[in-house]
This record gives structure tokens, sequence and C-alpha cells, in this order.
């Protein structure tokens, strides 16, 4: 008998039926004598619809100014998670398993006051997990917490994924099943290469790297807490037929395990291709090389609440004068460019380019650590194809390389091929 903690995305209940065909997979691990946890998202599209809703309300009301107060926006916007929760509850009644649904408030977990992008402090895990212990079933909805106001916060996009993790920590459980509508981490995105594989395994610093770098598999607060926590993860795939022979494996169930680097005894060089879009380039040419010019720039772009990604300096040959390049992603350039001007007489740049539409592109690997040449082969194979590179940033485990956007399937396809992720 495990602790097992399962996570079903929004397309996994995006209606009735599929919501059912969760019950379903609740209901094998029950069966098997496990005690269960489970974590839902809202159905897929209902967030979208309700945050459509408190961004158009002032608007109705005849403002221009498109203001809300975050903690009523967190109260409208967590109403999905409860929906999906009640009736992924009645679901398993209706089969004859003792469960009941939870909101966050109710456990509870508590996070900070940052509403609309919470974190979570704490999760006092005593009740449900002797209401596990007595063998019933927690239906928890994802994605919000209690915040010290005492008012529901909710934890971002792709909350849910972090509820599910923290909760799985919170009761020590075994492992903690991510369900989504893939059936794994794969070595890059196979809608672009088909001879993408599953991997059986990936390390949790991998994974971080592959979903902050553009891999939409996981959020990456939760391969963050999972990594702290050491929580056993595995993505699996929700459209699997519940009672297919080894869905209900206990140890190696079908999917990717998410686990510590001691977990796995052949470590590959290259693990996978990792892409993000709609990246743009901002370069400030001809700055006084001085101390504190970088926090010149980057002090005003964080207080704007814009992520800059990579960074490159150049230095002139009589050292007074450098340029600046870094990457935004594109929805933030023309913020950044205003952010930039105000500040322009405090930095002191001669002049500002921008350029939009690129694509950032990342090999993974903790294989990399302990082996040359792996950039030399990136850089030979993407010039063979005939693509420029923009800009480059290394470390341990990952090189990532920006080019022109029409490029990057093409990229992707022979960094994957490069390194001999094709071959099964």
């Amino acid at each position: 008998m495990a602790r097992i903690v399962m996570k079903f995305g929004g397309t996994s209940v995006a209606d009735l039926n599929r919501i059912h065909n969760v019950a379903r997979h609740v209901k094998r691990e029950v069966d098997a004598g496990h005690e269960v946890a489970v974590v839902v998202s809202a159905m897929s599209g209902k967030t979208n619809e309700l945050v459509g809703w408190v961004e158009n309300m002032p608007k109705v009301a005849g403002s221009n100014a498109p203001f809300y107060d975050a903690r009523e926006y967190d109260a409208v916007v967590a109403s999905g998670e409860q929906v999906t929760s009640g009736l992924l509850a009645i679901a398993l009644q209706s089969m004859g398993i003792n469960a009941r649904s939870w909101q966050g408030w109710q456990l509870p977990i508590r996070t900070d006051n940052a509403h609309g992008a919470a974190r979570i402090l704490d999760i006092d895990g005593t009740d449900i997990t002797r209401r596990m212990g007595e063998g019933q079933v927690a239906v928890v909805a994802g994605f919000q917490g209690l915040g010290p106001d005492n008012r529901l916060a909710t934890l971002g996009r792709g909350g849910s994924d972090t509820s599910a993790v923290a909760i799985a920590a919170a009761v020590k459980a075994d492992r903690c099943d991510i369900y989504t509508d893939v059936a794994g981490v794969y070595t890059t995105d196979p809608r672009i290469e088909p001879k993408a594989r599953r991997l059986k395994k990936i390390a949790f610093e991998e994974m971080l790297e592959m979903a902050s770098l553009g891999a939409k598999v996981l959020q990456v607060r939760s391969v963050e807490l999972a990594m702290v926590h050491k929580v056993r993860t595995f993505v699996r795939s929700s459209f699997e037929d519940p009672d297919a022979p080894g869905m209900g494996d206990l140890m190696n169930p079908p999917g990717t395990l998410i686990c510590d680097e001691d977990e796995i005894v052949e470590q590959e060089v290259v693990t996978g291709i990792a892409y993000a879009k709609d990246e743009a380039q901002i370069s400030l040419r001809r700055l006084a090389d001085r101390p504190g010019v970088s926090a010149a720039i980057f002090g005003p772009l964080a207080e704007a609440h814009i992520n800059v990604d990579m960074i490159v300096q150049n230095i002139s040959e009589d050292g007074s004068k450098t340029d600046m390049t870094f990457t935004v992603p594109s929805g933030d350039v023309d913020k950044a460019l205003r952010v930039l001007g105000d500040n322009k007489e405090k930095i002191g740049y001669d002049v500002i380019q921008s350029e939009s539409g690129l694509v950032k592109v990342s090999v993974i690997g903790i294989g990399m650590r302990s082996h040359a040449g792996v950039a030399a082969s990136a850089f030979r194979a993407l010039a063979d194809k005939g693509i420029n590179i923009k800009a480059i940033t290394t470390s341990e485990i990952k090189i990532s390389i920006l080019i022109d956007g029409p490029y990057a399937e093409l990229a992707v396809r022979t960094l994957h091929s490069t390194y001999g992720l094709d071959k099964s």
C-alpha cells in the first residue's frame, strides 16, 4: 500500500465524460489499496473565461481604466477548480468510493499575500492525512490557498501542479502523479520532431531547465518544489485506458519519472531540446563602462515586472564604452523600451535597438557536466544548416541559443538529430 497524490489538468477534466474517466483512474488506485488524494484544475478554457469576465467588468461599468481588486479577481477565477472538485467527488461517490471535496482554505494551504500570483508558505496536512488513512479520497481544488488576510489567494497560471506537489510533500506521499494530455516528457516537442522519444526518467534539474526554457509539460514552481522536497513525480496521460496492463504498477507506472539524479544509472550527455518562441532582443549601444550601469538598466526593468533572460555585454578596446544586449518576452518589448527611455539619462546609452520574432533553442542534459565539445557540436550543426546565432548563454547543464524565428523548427530537428535523440 502506498500514499499517492494524483493531479489532473484542465484537458483531463474538460467535460463530464472526462471527469468520469478521471474517476476510473482514481478508482484503480483505491481498489489497489492505496491512500489517495486528488488535485484538480478547472475545466479546459474555464479559467480564461473567468479572467475575461473580471477584466471586462470595469468596461461594462463604464470605466476606461482596467482596474479591479486582486482579491476579488481571486474569488472569481478560483471558482473553476471548486466546481471540478465537487463534480469529481460526486463521480467517485457514484462508484461507491468514499470521497470528499476540499477547497484550498479548508486544508488549509497557507500562502503569502500576492493575490493572483501567491506562493505557498505552509500546508497543514494533519486532517487530510487522517482522512486518507481512514480510506477517504480527498479531492482538492488546485491553484488556490488562504492568504494572511484570510482571503482566498490563487497561485498563478499552472498553479494546480504546484498545489499537487506541495500537498504530496505535506502528506509525505510515496509519489505524485501529474496526469495531462501527453504520455510523459519527450526529448523534444513531438509536433516538431516526430522522432521525439518519451523519456523513462529525467532528473529534477533537467526538468526544471526544460520547464523554464519552453517545455509546457509542468509548471516551473512545481518542479522546484519537487526538487527541494524530493517528491518523486510521474508525468502520465489521463487519456490512456485506466484498466490497461501496467497502469497500476506502483513503482514504474507508464509515463516519465522526475527524480533525483542519483536514481538515473546511465546518464545521457543530452536529455532534450527545448524552445521558446516570441523572444525579443534589446540592445543598448555605447554605454559608459562604469560601475552601476547594469543596475541602472535592470533595476527599473525588474520594478516594472519585466523578465530579462539572456544577457550579453561587449566591451570596447579602450574599455570606455560597452554594448549591452538582452532578451525579454516579445509581449513586454514595448513596455521595456518605455522604461529604458524614461531612464536614458541615468543609464547613459547613445542608441537603443530592438528586434522581435526571435526564438530561443536550448540543449539540456546533466551529462554535459562531464563531457567536452557539446556546445561546439551545436554551433557546427547549426552553421551547416545556415542558421545564424544571435546570442548564446550557457550553464553546467544547458546551452541556450537565440536565432531568427523562421529557423526554429529546423534548429530543433537539427539539434535533436545531432545528439542522437532520434535513435531508440
